[in-house]
């Protein structure tokens, strides 16, 4: 029997799963890291601390999985993506990763506005501070600043600075999804892009390579842990990997992982579009030598909302109760919550637009806000898929999700409901390891792809609710969504 470690490391920790020959999980091991924020609100994370915890995984799940060493066969990272590190030529980092919900760069955006067409036309992403670009200036200005010139610079998302760690002979490079989100990466070309890295001051030369999804990334032995190195055989950003997990694997399929935030994409094939409605197309993945493209919307705060309920409001006191509670609210009230704690993003890209709790009546209680912050997350996924549907010119016939609150069956009805499609939502976990692992087992050969994809099961959820009242509801969250990007102009 052969075995495939997944990684997948992301904005809140660390996992590590060991996958047997069929697939299946056989141990999961979870490692939280720190969330550093400081007065500003900026979020940072300790690098060092992230590599440890990845170590730190894969020895827990290796030992909690009880099998042979010497039958690990190889590994699969996905990792959190738009986080921008900055490191020496020793691995040492030089600065706190910037988190992708930090908007500590939206001077620099906001500064580099009038190319953001020709940003858009090269990169596919909307000018933003959400993207490391922006980040990478930043760190240029202040991280790097006072260093000794003779410094050679690393800049990368924590897939190259994993694979960095975690290769003896320092291995610099990143996969083609990862790359595609940096907004310094041409889609035509499928090269780091001299004109954008010029209009935010990052050198190329301190840009990791960018190679297939399905690359040999390297080897490692985990510092000594294996007796010895296994090869890494794909990386794959969060989303992607959760793409690839679900088998969203042709043009028109689409999924929503529902995580801190929440990344809904569309795989659109081979033909690079370009959205009119402020989508991002990035690149789904490279793989057998040929490259997908996907129409993407990312959120903020999905699942942060349920966070934020429960550590900041104390509403709830585990992430279970919300469908309780949500099931207990006043049908008739009409209370909306917007969840721009840190701007809007796609489809708006209002970076200062401010969270606002609106429409509250009497009949409003505990209940009835947490509803409102569930039905948050649903407007929101429904606000990509309607612009997704416009820039395909085709109606989505079926949403798959994933993720920690897709299995909450209230949330996944009302996304059903407010999106008017069926949603089926996976009943595995860890879609976004298991997309870096099954793309590891594949390209190692220990898998086939026909059998890993017809085990995948889902619970279904169908449109029930009145199409009047579908239209009152997202007309109330349309207008206070306006309401959350006026108070920013104030």
């Amino acid at each position: 029997m052969k075995y495939i470690i997944g990684i997948d490391q992301s904005t809140q920790g660390t996992k590590a799963l060991v996958f047997d020959g069929e697939g299946s999980i056989l141990y999961r091991a979870d490692v939280p890291h720190r969330q550093i924020i400081n007065e500003l609100g900026w979020v940072s994370h300790d690098p060092e601390e992230i590599y440890r915890n990845v170590i730190r995984a894969v020895k827990t799940a290796v030992e909690g999985a009880k099998i042979p060493k010497e039958q690990i066969a190889a590994a699969g990272i996905s990792n959190q993506r738009e986080t921008t590190v900055l490191w020496d030529q020793g691995g040492r980092p030089l600065h706190p990763a910037i988190v992708w919900q930090c908007n500590r760069a939206e001077d620099i955006a906001e500064r580099l506005k009038e190319s953001a067409e020709l940003v858009y036309e090269r990169s596919g992403i909307p000018l933003s501070a959400y993207f490391p670009g922006a980040k990478m200036a930043w760190l240029m200005e202040h991280g790097a600043a006072g260093l000794p010139r003779d410094t050679r610079l690393h800049f990368g998302t924590v897939d190259s600075w994993l694979l960095y760690r975690l290769t003896k002979n320092r291995i610099y490079k990143t996969d083609l999804s990862n790359a595609s989100r940096t907004q310094l990466f041409n889609l035509r070309t499928l090269s780091w892009d001299t004109e954008l890295c010029r209009l935010f001051g990052v050198p190329m030369e301190a840009l990791p390579e960018a190679v297939p999804s399905d690359s040999c990334f390297g080897t490692t032995d985990f510092e000594g842990f294996l007796d010895r190195e296994i090869p890494i055989l794909a990386m794959l950003g969060d989303s992607h990997g959760a793409l690839f997990g679900q088998g969203c694997h042709k043009s028109g399929m689409v999924k929503a992982t529902y995580g801190t935030g929440s990344s809904v994409m569309m795989n659109i094939g081979e033909n690079c579009v370009r959205s009119g409605n402020g989508l991002a197309v990035s690149l789904a993945w490279g793989i057998e030598g040929r490259v997908d493209y996907v129409l993407e919307g990312n959120i903020n705060y999905t699942g942060a909302v349920i966070t934020w309920l429960k550590e900041d409001m104390g509403l709830i006191n585990s992430p279970g109760e919300t469908e309780k509670l949500a099931g207990q609210a006043n049908p008739a009230d009409g209370c909306v919550l917007v969840p721009a704690f840190t701007g809007l993003s796609a489809p708006y890209w209002k970076g200062d637009a401010k969270a606002l709790l609106c429409g509250m009546g009497r009949t409003t209680g505990r209940a009835e806000v947490v509803r409102a912050a569930l039905d948050s997350i649903a407007f929101q996924v429904t606000d990509v898929l309607k612009a997704m549907e416009q820039d395909s010119g085709c109606a989505l016939r079926e949403l798959r999700t994933d993720g920690g609150p897709a299995k909450n069956a209230c949330l996944m009805q009302m996304q059903s409901d407010l999106a008017d499609v069926r949603v089926s939502a996976a009943e595995q976990e860890e879609l976004s390891a298991m997309g870096a692992a099954y793309l590891a087992g594949l390209t190692a050969g220990i898998y086939r792809r026909e059998e890993l994809f017809a085990r995948m099961k889902y619970r279904q959820y169908q449109p029930a609710m009145e199409e009047k009242s579908r239209e009152m509801k997202y007309a109330a969250w349309k207008k206070a969504v306006a309401m959350a990007c006026r108070y920013a102009e104030k």
